[in-house]
């Protein structure tokens, strides 16, 4: 297994808490194209550099999407995945400390933990969603996805725990190298079939060559950006960077799918909430030497604590607009440090009609693709977030909630659509669920077929969230956790 990053076993990594501080060394720090539909403003995309991908760097949420979501990927195609067909899958990776179920697992790789030490902000969202009529849901995995609630996380015993913590035994395998500090610059191909891979590593151009099969699990924008460095991909585009044509595939880099977000912030006195100041920071010290003798108190915090599926007047029978509520003010993704306490919430489009792409921007691998998201260029996001962002306010403006007296930094007339849609194009950015790049399909246009190989080479299999035909309603780690082990059961089928 080769990997651009390092191990990702640091107190950084391990340490919930510590998700504010990703280096360099753990996070690609991406961004996108300027976006017309956010006034022309740069996006942020952040993907998990090192061993577990994204999951390294995360919020931790552990959720699934809705039922009908695969329903919706069967009948557009992908034959075997519908609900039916992966939740035994979702139940094979976890292992959910509640125990097993019809819906759940207890005794897979995955953990999945309730969050014992919540912060009371956290619990108040809830409680003041519920008196709005608002059902409090325990489990957004389970029969319904409706209402509000705690979320579960990826943690074992106050711990992150990563898809690498789950599947990659620290002593390792007999028939498993891990190679870190390599970077993949493209496939190697011989009569038509994937045999290896070129990478670099320490300046030094290196080969590995495959016997059977490789496998791309590099995420919605580095996965398209090997298959076109390989050349297989929209093929004008491959002649313009001066790529040979391998496969000739205009859905390589398509049907870039991402949660579009608004994020409200408030200020609060004291510092009750998390934030900067010189209690707080004595506050945080605290909790990190807690966490350090015991895995337990506030830094096991994925500070996006709680949240919600909700309906708008615009949704069908699935939720259209997703929750995350956080115990601190974050701007710019945490990037711009804010003096002070408080809280923010997060009000994003679950299933939005926007396409972007994913292309090159250079021959070289270490140069970032161009990433286009295309946000808010259909006005059936706009119109859903407007609507997803009135229906936060409503919460946040309804005790106990509203009792900590939270100072919009961003105060809006709600009932002034001009000025909320301005507002949302000044703020709104990614929630970090980019998906569809290298898209399954039974059709020709798609990059993969429902057994993940790609199309028009023999030996070449693609294992990560660019294939999802459709973005799923919620979090994309759950899912992309369950590809990985259908891949590899595909692995263990066809090649014996």
């Amino acid at each position: 297994m080769l990997e651009a990053g390092g191990r990702n076993t640091s107190l950084k990594t391990i340490m919930p808490g510590m998700m504010p501080f990703q280096t360099d060394k753990t996070n690609w720090r991406f961004e996108t194209v300027p976006q017309p539909g956010l006034d022309g403003r740069r996006g942020y995309q952040p993907r998990g550099k090192g061993l577990g991908g994204s999951s390294a760097i995360n919020a931790m949420l552990y959720i699934r999407g809705h039922r009908s979501d695969y329903d919706e990927w069967r009948d557009l195609g992908c034959t075997g995945w519908g609900w039916d067909d992966v939740l035994p899958w979702f139940r094979k990776s976890e292992h959910n400390v509640r125990g097993a179920d019809s819906l759940h697992g207890d005794d897979g790789p995955l953990w999945v933990s309730d969050q014992d030490f919540a912060h009371p902000g956290s619990r108040a969202f809830v409680e003041a969603a519920s008196r709005l009529q608002i059902p409090v849901n325990p489990d957004f995995n389970g029969a319904r996805q409706d209402g509000v609630g705690l979320y579960q996380v990826t943690q074992r015993k106050g711990e992150r725990w990563t898809a690498a913590r789950a599947y990659l035994p620290p002593a390792g395998r007999d028939n498993l190298e891990i190679i870190c500090d390599a970077l993949v610059e493209r496939i190697l191909f011989t009569e038509g079939k994937a045999s290896g891979v070129a990478y670099r590593q320490a300046g030094q151009q290196r080969e590995i060559r495959a016997r059977r099969a490789v496998v791309l699990a590099a995420g919605a924008f580095q996965t398209p950006q090997l298959l076109m460095l390989s050349g297989i991909g929209p093929g004008a585009h491959l002649a313009e960077m001066g790529l040979d044509v391998q496969v000739d595939r205009a859905a390589v880099g398509a049907d870039l799918q991402d949660h579009i977000d608004y994020t409200a912030a408030f200020e609060t006195d004291g510092s009750f909430f998390l934030g900067r100041s010189g209690w707080g920071t004595l506050k945080s010290l605290g909790a990190m030497v807690q966490w350090l003798f015991t895995r337990r108190g506030g830094m096991t915090s994925p500070f996006a604590e709680a949240g919600g599926f909700l309906r708008t007047e615009l949704a069908g029978e699935r939720p259209d607009v997703q929750l995350h509520f956080l115990i601190a003010i974050v701007e710019d993704h945490g990037r711009t440090k804010v003096k002070g306490h408080g809280y923010s919430c997060h009000a994003c489009v679950l299933r939005p009609e926007s396409r972007g792409t994913v292309r090159l921007q250079s021959a070289d691998a270490a140069t970032a693709p161009l990433i286009d998201p295309n946000f808010l260029s259909d006005p059936r996001d706009m119109a859903v977030l407007k609507a997803g962002v009135r229906a936060m306010y409503r919460i946040l403006d309804t005790p106990p909630l509203a009792g900590y007296k939270g100072r919009d930094r961003y105060p809006v007339d709600l009932a002034d659509d001009a000025a909320l849609e301005a507002l949302i194009r000044a703020r709104a950015d990614t929630v970090y669920h980019p998906v569809g790049t290298a898209r399954m399909g039974s059709d020709a246009a798609a990059v993969v077929d429902p057994r993940l190989r790609v199309r028009g080479v023999d030996g070449l299999h693609i294992a990560d969230a660019s294939v999802m035909p459709r973005l799923i309603g919620g979090n994309t780690n759950a899912p992309s956790i369950m590809i990985g082990e259908r891949c590899a059961a595909f692995l263990r089928e066809d090649l014996g």
